[in-house]
């Protein structure tokens, strides 16, 4: 058995059940003999390089059990990547603090931090496990059924388009069209996820403009008229990483991150709701309106699946059973177990193969024009978000005129 001490790191977007993951992992490393004392990362990598170390030991069970409900990163997180030059300082601080045992959650970049690090520990013949726990809004991750963090975005996007869809109906004698924009660089699932509440045809939304789709201008006004001219209004959604065939993104911006990621949302660029509302107003003179929640999904504790939280925390759990059993360089998934009722376990999928790999929506879960979803992507996100609300529908039967 290695024994040691873990630390524990949060980095990238938060979601609204990151922090049920940190919990799961709080609690089995607290079970675990070979974990002597439990650390944190204040801010992720970047703090860890920094010697901004916590202890989590120090916190009482009640605080760990409200974890699980309390949105956002704990423990601070950060977009560090991470450079050549770094390694040698974090294997000192392992050293320092016997650091045996880590665990980051987090996305793609961040399982490549952590196979960078226990590949670099290996090379140098420390003994070091290290265990990814996935978490990311926008549903990419290679090798994962679907990521924590998701099922509770995806019902937040499903309602405020469900609602705003309603408000825009009952206004379309001021405003045509309305615009909600979702995250999602290259993976439309945020964006998809709006039309779990959809009905009837007339119900929002109307389109969909996926990133796994180039966009076409004349199709698109071709569709919103359609729309308008059988329902009165137009609900659109479009995912921030939509783009041409060409590869231009709609939004035409230009401001990167540290891993060379477009920032859709970064302050002064033009958002791609933005310009799909620019083009119907000057096609049509329609009065519309847009809107960009941004990283209200990320951190929607009221909206958060139950499901979601308890998936989250089971992942946490399970990294450290991983890590009981000598297992490294993995990240744990989620697994659907086959049957009419829906059930997931956990799996594992290989560090280096998550890191270099993301998850667009499959073809099968796109209609054959681009614009909207099929039944069978309906199949597999209606058990992530839950039971929506119905709401009323007057008959509008007219007075009849003597």
């Amino acid at each position: 058995m290695l024994r040691g001490n873990a630390v524990i790191g949060q980095s990238g977007g938060p979601t609204s059940v990151i922090n049920s993951s940190l919990a799961g992992i709080i609690n089995a490393a607290k079970e675990y003999d070979g974990i002597e004392e439990i650390l944190g990362m204040r801010f992720g990598i970047e703090g860890f390089l920094a010697k901004n170390i916590i202890e989590l030991d120090k916190e009482s069970a009640q605080t760990i059990d409200r974890l699980k409900h309390t949105p956002s990163s704990a423990l601070g997180s950060c977009r560090h990547k991470l450079q050549d030059e770094d390694l040698p300082i974090i294997l000192d601080l392992f050293r320092k603090y016997d650091i045996r045992y880590v665990f980051l959650i987090g996305g793609n970049d961040t399982m490549g931090t952590i196979h960078r690090i226990e590949l670099y520990a290996k090379e140098e013949n420390y003994d070091l496990i290290g265990i990814g726990v996935p978490k990311t809004v926008d549903n990419d991750l290679f090798g994962t059924d679907h990521t924590p963090g998701f099922p509770s975005a995806a019902r937040y996007v499903a309602l405020s388009v469900m609602q705003a869809g309603i408000l825009a109906r009952d206004m379309q004698t001021v405003d045509q069209f309305v615009i909600f924009q979702a995250i999602g660089r290259e993976a439309g699932w945020l964006a998809a996820a709006s039309a779990a509440g959809k009905r009837d045809a007339a119900d929002a939304p109307h389109i969909l403009c996926l990133p796994e789709r180039p966009f076409e201008k004349e199709s698109f006004l071709r569709e919103v008229k359609r729309c308008h001219d059988e329902f009165g209004w137009v609900s659109i959604v479009c995912g921030e990483g939509i783009a041409y065939a060409d590869g231009r993104p709609i939004s035409a911006s230009q401001t990167t991150d540290k891993f060379n990621n477009i920032e859709f949302g970064a302050m002064g660029g033009t958002s791609a709701a933005m310009i799909l509302h620019k083009m119907i107003s000057e096609e049509f003179e329609f009065r519309g309106e847009f809107q960009i929640t941004e990283s209200l999904p990320m951190c929607a504790a009221d909206r958060a699946v139950q499901l979601d939280i308890d998936e989250a925390y089971m992942c946490g759990r399970q990294a450290v059973d991983l890590a009981k059993h000598g297992k490294t360089g993995l990240m744990v998934t989620l697994q659907r177990t086959a049957g009419s009722e829906y059930a997931c376990i956990t799996g594992t999928a290989a560090l280096n193969e998550v890191a270099i790999k993301a998850k667009p929506m499959p073809d099968e879960y796109i209609n054959a024009a681009g614009s909207f979803v099929t039944d069978a992507f309906l199949d597999y996100l209606r058990p992530l978000v839950g039971r929506l609300p119905k709401y009323a529908t007057l008959k509008m039967d007219k007075i009849v005129t003597l």
